[in-house]
């Protein structure tokens, strides 16, 4: 498995965090050309009130958000648009033919639910896209400059895509989405 699944809070467990973690972690390493056994990724499914404290710890920011992550290597393009630097695997790693950890995510329960429903998705594609979006910043992706953003928003929306979701970032202009 390419993910480990800690459920903090019950309510991820009946929504299926663990195989959507699974689902979308495999598929954005696929997309990325990573094989997927040479690496872990641990998810935690939480409420607001923990996810508020580790945004405070971690961020400075003492408020809920939807999804954290924590790379294990910093790989972000010093160049804006540019590609990550390729994870390196460490030695001890390969020798022990363990998986390299590319970092932890953390989801909010609430957060996620309340997006969802004000965005009209299910639970679970949104979670998804939370999770492939993750997974990419744990994979050196970012969105704070433009070019970032347009490279990594691409990146959703053809694993997505791969997943049976629809684009996250369409805009719907009229009741017919068109």
């Amino acid at each position: 498995m390419l993910t480990d699944t800690i459920v903090e809070d019950d309510r991820w467990e009946a929504a299926g965090l663990a195989a959507l973690a699974e689902a979308a972690a495999q598929e954005t390493l696929a997309q990325l050309g990573f094989v997927a056994d040479d690496y872990e990724i641990a998810v935690m499914g939480c409420s607001d009130g923990r996810i508020a404290i580790l945004n405070a710890d971690f961020r400075g920011r003492p408020a809920p958000t939807n999804v954290l992550s924590w790379p294990t290597q910093e790989l972000t393009s010093p160049d804006a648009g540019g590609d990550p630097f390729l994870p390196h695997l460490d030695d001890d790693f390969e020798a022990m033919g363990e998986p390299h950890h590319l970092g932890d995510l953390a989801l909010a329960w609430e957060t996620c639910e309340r997006e969802a429903a004000e965005q009209d998705k299910s639970m679970a594609d949104h979670v998804t896209h939370l999770l492939v979006h993750g997974v990419l910043h744990l994979m050196g992706y970012d969105h704070i400059r433009d070019a970032d953003a347009t490279l990594m928003e691409g990146l959703e929306r053809g694993i997505l895509g791969n997943l049976g979701i629809a684009d996250p970032y369409r805009e719907i202009d009229g009741p017919d989405g068109s």
